[in-house]
């Protein structure tokens, strides 16, 4: 798979600016929530540049391989606290809104596990993650994990 085009060369300005914002937003909540969000999204949306990026991350936050390889299956599997379903719950329901899915469930369950600040944050990041899977899979992107970590590094300073 080739690039479409490099996103940082064709809108450099803006794409620094999504990327800032995309880490401040994802470091607002636990590493390993987040990320089980990110993956969550992106197995949803297809997006292998994600898959890719989003387990190597939870790897290095700690995330066991039993939980990454369960999160397609997260209703059934014993492994997920509720706080994390509800999480996984929300998530599904953003993202497949347009599956005309009702989200009145999930934001009940969510309702119950998050503050109403976090429930913001948690919103904001799965909307950064469908962001970024679209851009991944419009343009046909791949990063590598790594460059991605030393990007967020040097955003931080």
């Amino acid at each position: 798979m080739t690039a479409k085009l490099d996103l940082f060369a064709a809108a450099p300005s803006l794409m620094k600016e999504w990327q800032r914002a995309a880490f401040a937003i994802s470091s607002s909540l636990e590493p390993s929530l987040s990320e089980l969000v990110k993956i969550r999204a992106s197995q949803i949306n297809g997006c292998a540049n994600c898959l890719n990026m989003h387990t190597v991350f939870a790897r290095e936050s700690g995330e066991t391989e039993q939980r990454i390889y369960l999160l397609s299956a997260w209703r059934e599997a014993p492994c997920y606290t509720d706080r994390e379903r509800a999480a996984l719950g929300w998530t599904d329901a953003l993202t497949r809104m347009s599956e005309g899915h009702t989200h009145e469930s999930a934001y009940g369950a969510l309702k119950a596990e998050f503050t109403e600040e976090e429930q913001v944050k948690l919103t904001l990041m799965i909307n950064v993650i469908n962001g970024y899977n679209r851009l991944a899979v419009g343009f046909s992107a791949w990063a590598d994990p790594a460059a991605i970590r030393s990007a967020a590094k040097a955003a931080a300073a």
